[in-house]
């Protein structure tokens, strides 16, 4: 991070960066974080993005200052190969880091997060902390655990989070979706003409 101007509602990113400037133009997405940014402006050294009230609320963009460093990622282009979980740079919520400790080969993350995000994370399923993809090896009511191979932790800034450092969640989309279909709005029902009533009619 190179400077955030910060406005009563919003706030400007200027990110200092070459590698994820390959290609890139203005319009493209690039991940902050986790948090799917539109580029706004590119210069030599890096490039801008504004970032909104709803988006500031909802991770921790709103406690950057100038010089943190972040996670940066571009879309996946469409004939590329899928190597993950579905990432769409939504934040669902913010995660506390409640633990961290050294294993053999990697390193184990506990990390706390509130109820209505944790509904969505279960064991040997993904979660994304700060747009990093990770698989979920225990799950509890109130926290989940990871385990961060060497790779990840030399290529992105988790090796300087520790115990009480936020970060930011994204969970599986999938079961969002499934939730949606399996408990519908009441004005969904309401709509909907396909009842037991009429199924059994028409010899179902």
């Amino acid at each position: 991070m190179l400077e955030i101007e910060r406005g009563s509602q919003s706030a400007l990113l200027h990110i200092e960066c070459k590698k994820v400037l390959e290609g890139t133009q203005v319009g493209d997405s690039i991940a902050v974080n986790g948090v799917c940014l539109t580029v706004t402006a590119i210069n030599g050294g890096g490039y801008t993005a504004d970032v909104m009230s709803e988006t500031l609320n909802r991770s921790t963009l709103a406690s950057m200052k100038r010089g943190s460093r972040v996670n940066l990622e571009r879309a996946m282009a469409a004939d590329g190969r899928f190597g993950g979980h579905i990432v769409a740079g939504h934040v669902d919520g913010i995660g506390e880091i409640i633990k961290v400790a050294k294993g053999e080969t990697a390193i184990w993350y506990r990390i706390s997060a509130a109820s209505e995000v944790m509904r969505y994370i279960v064991e040997k399923g993904s979660i994304t902390i700060d747009g990093i993809s990770l698989t979920v090896a225990q799950v509890s009511d109130t926290d989940f655990t990871v385990s961060v191979i060497p790779h990840t932790q030399a290529n992105t800034i988790l090796r300087e989070k520790r115990a009480g450092d936020y970060v930011n969640l994204e969970t599986d989309i999938i079961g969002k979706y499934v939730e949606k279909l399996l408990h519908p709005s009441a004005e969904t029902r309401k709509e909907s003409k396909l009842t037991m009533e009429f199924l059994r009619e028409n010899g179902f």
